[in-house]
């Protein structure tokens, strides 16, 4: 006996298609009523009695710094001087905590959903849109509650003194990031100086991360330009530039200080349960592999399974390939040879970033675990309080890791049906690719100027009898003994787009 629970559409729509990837992956593609209403009735207003318990930030230079098409800004950045060559620079991020109150509708909603989802085409919110678009977005020329991390820095970018406090900002500039690299380029425009000096600071931040063993993975992001039905018009990449990285740099400095905060205790005082941001270093089976798959290619890794010589010679890697035609297998299959980070009590830290100490403290409108983090904040810092349950903290850290990770399964599922649905465009055309990836029943090819990925069946290579090599990463004819290697350079026809099971067909195209 089964049960119609809900009819998403006709297939092909955008909507229809993207509500299926929801329900393939059991995430919620509409937001409850009851959650929704409760959120309407939330008062907004800023109140006497809540500015008398925060500093005040309102007449400080405040901005955001998002994508173009964002509507919740969870983070502003303040800065003015704090003396000969010194800066007081505020990470202030919302203040959700002040609004969901632990056991409420809208926090259970949250709690199961645990972090937002971005499909290619929406945004499947955490909370309800009156929350993450109003009350708590830090929009410009707005007062909005903040959860802030106050930095005292010298030009040297060190940190002299910080404080963790409750305040209420106005931001007074809401930038894009194109915004700000266009200033940062130009030198020139709206608040120049601070966007300069924030710039010079996270570069120099940086640059002392990597040399402390952070691993610089660079992986460009997929978007689509899409026409009113949502149907893919073409495809385009975002790389990490230095407005980017300004953020980045900063939202690093507070999620760490915030965890070093809480997590490094005084001489016999009890360990506080707190949420961490772990990452355990890689198998070193894996590393082992990574290196002879390297060494194949004709580059040279060191499989040393230390914390720190192992991100160095990872780092090393990534260097030499860049700009070569193996890049993106090598950067692929590097972030393969990784463990996955999560959530937990227990701090191992954070292998990728070569940190000690490290939290999700800065997107609290969009990750539940960010949340958690707040109101352990308030209850050790503000009320005072003793340590809470860990066997229930932990609890929360794995479904908070497990949502995480079939949210990315469902963008990376809508990513791949665009890609397929754009593609479907140009069956009959020929592209040039490069191999990522060999098997015992053909070869993978990704197309240079969009990344669409498609096989090569075996079955299709007609000159002679191949077979798969997969100690060398290879597949080989027989007789003639020609190779496709990962990495090698192709040129592909495109044969059939398979919406349904969102696969791509190619033929190779010989010289």
């Amino acid at each position: 006996m089964g049960k119609v629970l809900d009819i998403l559409g006709k297939s092909g729509e955008n909507d229809t298609e993207m509500n299926a990837i929801l329900a393939e992956y059991g995430l919620p593609y509409v937001y409850p009523t009851a959650v929704e209403e409760a959120a309407n009735k939330l008062d907004g207003e800023i109140t006497a009695e809540e500015l008398a318990k925060r500093e005040d930030f309102r007449d400080i230079t405040t901005f955001t710094i998002d994508p173009i098409d964002a509507k919740d800004f969870d983070d502003a950045l303040s800065i003015r001087p704090a003396g000969e060559g010194l800066w007081e620079i505020g990470v202030h991020i919302a203040d959700v905590s002040h609004y969901v109150t632990e056991g409420s509708i809208i926090d259970k909603e949250a709690f199961k959903r645990a972090t937002s989802i971005y499909l290619v085409d929406r945004t499947i919110p955490m909370l309800p849109e009156r929350l993450c678009n109003f009350l708590c977005s830090l929009r410009p020329n707005e007062e909005k509650y903040a959860y802030s991390v106050i930095f005292t820095m010298n030009d040297k970018a060190e940190v002299k003194k910080f404080r963790i406090a409750r305040t209420v900002i106005r931001s007074d500039r809401r930038f894009s990031y194109e915004e700000v690299q266009e200033i940062i380029e130009k030198g020139e425009g709206e608040y120049l100086e601070e966007i300069m000096t924030l710039n010079s600071l996270a570069q120099k931040m940086r640059t002392k991360r990597f040399a402390s063993g952070a691993i610089d993975f660079q992986q460009a992001q997929v978007h689509f330009r899409l026409d009113d039905k949502g149907k893919p018009l073409s495809v385009y990449f975002s790389e990490s530039n230095e407005s980017h990285q300004l953020i980045e740099e900063f939202m690093l400095l507070a999620n760490r200080t915030v965890a070093e905060k809480i997590g490094r205790k005084a001489p016999n005082a009890p360990l506080k349960t707190f949420v961490y941001r772990i990452h355990d270093q890689p198998n070193p089976e894996k590393i082992s592999m990574l290196s002879k798959f390297a060494s194949k290619l004709g580059y040279k890794m060191k499989s040393s399974t230390g914390r720190t010589t192992s991100a160095a010679a990872l780092n090393t890697l990534l260097k030499e390939v860049h700009g070569s035609k193996e890049q993106n297998v090598i950067e692929q299959i590097s972030l393969r040879t990784m463990q996955k980070a999560r959530y937990s009590t227990e701090n191992i830290g954070h292998y990728g970033l070569a940190f000690r100490y490290y939290t999700h403290f800065t997107s609290p409108i969009r990750r539940y675990p960010d949340l958690l983090v707040h109101r352990l904040l308030n209850r050790y810092l503000t009320l005072g309080a003793r340590t809470v349950s860990k066997p229930k903290y932990e609890d929360l850290c794995e479904h908070c890791s497990a949502q995480e990770q079939v949210a990315a399964n469902a963008e990376r599922a809508s990513i791949k049906y665009k890609q397929v649905e754009f593609m479907s465009e140009h069956i009959g055309e020929e592209f040039d690719a490069v191999i990522s990836g060999v098997t015992e029943w053909g070869f993978y090819a990704e197309i240079n100027e969009n990344k669409c990925e498609g096989m090569v069946p075996m079955r299709t290579l007609q000159d002679d009898y191949y077979e798969f090599d997969d100690a060398n990463y290879c597949i080989i004819g027989r007789r003639r003994k020609r190779k496709f290697t990962i990495g090698d350079p192709v040129r592909v026809r495109i044969v059939r787009a398979n919406l349904d099971k969102k696969q791509l067909d190619f033929e190779l195209i010989d010289d």
